[in-house]
């Protein structure tokens, strides 16, 4: 029986249902979170006195990165903007791409102020001790008589 195709087109062929799934897993991420988040990997550890948070953001620069703490709840977004431009000797392109990333998490740490929080960013991880404050006790209701 005579091959139908030759061993690099065998090699080469690629199924279209894996390519669209491939598709879909890049525009939403792993289909469980939304790519912001998905973009973003973080752990959160118990350390006694202090939460230390540690997210991935490879590729980032220091200046790209905000850590920003409102109404108890501290905000991570960090933003990059990349092109490269390969041009010939007569200045037509020969490449151009850009690239935009971005993302943003959120985690509610109630009772803590910005002086609180010691934040670094290395090595492509940004790390964040938040330490452990003791909230107040909400009072229980006392009663009003009625007249």
């Amino acid at each position: 029986m005579p091959m139908i195709w030759r061993n690099n087109d065998v090699c080469n062929y690629r199924d279209p249902f894996e390519e669209m799934d491939r598709m879909f897993e890049d525009f939403w991420g792993d289909g469980t979170s939304l790519q912001t988040s998905a973009g973003m990997k973080t752990d959160v550890q118990d350390l006694g006195d202090h939460y230390q948070l540690d997210a991935e953001l490879p590729g980032f620069n220091k200046e790209d990165i905000n850590v920003d703490l409102k109404d108890d709840v501290l905000t991570i977004s960090a933003s990059h903007n990349d092109s490269k431009d390969e041009k010939d000797d007569n200045g037509k392109y020969l490449r151009r791409e850009r690239r935009t990333s971005s993302y943003q998490r959120s985690f509610s740490v109630n009772g803590l102020k910005p002086e609180d929080i010691e934040a670094k960013y290395e090595n492509g991880v940004l790390t964040i001790n938040l330490p452990k404050k003791e909230l107040k006790k909400e009072e229980e209701a006392k009663k009003i008589e009625i007249k």
